[in-house]
């Protein structure tokens, strides 16, 4: 017997059968052309280019850096990037990074914020960033908290050492973020690897949007990410950050919030690789904006390029808070 003979209709329900066949085809060709007609639509609204996007470009066309932007309002559902899939150094950016996954560390009971740590003499890197070791040249005792917040609001480089060795190295952290959905960083060596040779700054890498993104990953922390008292002391750290005052803060109207992440690498043969900012803006109305601002292989001096991160977060605050009235 052959079972796959077509069973023919009815003669007497030929014409309602090529009736329903008629409007059955015409109702999924009607349904296919919406959906891709909304689909469109919806690339359209998105591709849409920022209104900021020109004036900043033309701001950027004027100076001997290149320069990665990546910007989220999460309210208004807007995106600006320029470079921004690109990979840029990190430099001490990476130390929010360090943070969340100790803290990460601290919510699975591995450590606590009030653990004291010993910092030994010879922990203390010389020829390095560190007001740690400035104050406490012979070592010292302390809590885990207090190392954390040097490393992020002072930038401590001796701080941030000792806290990836307590977590197993670099590459801990960078496993970790890639856990969390962030696959565009790499962090393969400590500050003072980075600090003694400048080629091998450029293994601590990522993307301006993967940095915004991480920064709205862990502020929003809608997977509980981090517990609550590790995510209000992360952000009330990163609020207090006391480096790059010339930077996202720079041209914002006093009293501004904002929670942010340095990075420098200093000059070579007249060549700036670094000179970053990475964080949250927040408006009057306590809107977030999030915002990260690379400047990388800079002929600018330091002053003009903290000033082209200055100006760039002016612009977004002014027009974004213009919106707010």
């Amino acid at each position: 017997m052959n079972q796959n003979r077509t069973i023919a209709a009815p003669a007497t329900n030929n014409y309602l059968y090529g009736i329903l066949s008629y409007l059955s085809m015409n109702i999924l060709t009607t349904a296919v052309r919406t959906l891709a007609f909304a689909s469109l639509s919806i690339f359209y609204v998105h591709a849409q280019e920022h209104p900021l996007q020109p004036t900043i470009q033309k701001l950027l066309s004027k100076k001997k850096a290149l320069v990665g932007v990546s910007i989220i309002h999460p309210e208004h559902r807007d995106t600006l990037n320029i470079r921004g899939d690109e990979q840029f150094p990190m430099q001490s950016v990476f130390k929010f990074h360090i943070a969340t996954a100790m803290l990460a560390k601290v919510d699975e009971g591995r450590f606590s914020l009030h653990q004291v740590i010993p910092i030994k003499k010879e922990d203390l890197t010389p020829e390095i960033w560190s007001p740690l070791r400035d104050q406490y040249p012979d070592g010292v005792n302390l809590p885990l908290s207090k190392i954390i917040t040097y490393m992020l609001s002072q930038s401590d480089n001796v701080a941030c050492d000792v806290l990836l060795k307590l977590l197993g190295g670099p590459l801990a952290v960078e496993t970790y973020i890639k856990s969390k959905g962030i696959q565009d960083i790499a962090i393969r060596i400590n500050e003072e690897t980075m600090q003694n040779n400048w080629d091998l700054q450029f293994q601590n890498w990522t993307t301006p949007k993967a940095c915004t993104q991480t920064l709205q990953l862990f502020y929003y922390n809608r997977n509980q990410e981090l517990s609550a008292s590790c995510h209000k002391f992360l952000w009330d750290v990163m609020k207090g950050t006391e480096t790059g005052a010339k930077r996202l803060k720079g041209g914002l109207p006093a009293g501004t919030v904002v929670a942010h992440k340095t990075g420098f690498s200093g000059t070579r043969n007249g060549i700036t690789e670094a000179v970053h900012d990475a964080g949250i803006i927040f408006l009057p109305s306590g809107q977030p904006i999030f915002i990260t601002v690379f400047v990388s292989h800079s002929q600018e001096d330091t002053a003009n390029n903290e000033a082209i991160i200055a100006d760039i977060a002016k612009l977004v605050y002014d027009y974004y808070a213009t919106r707010e009235l």
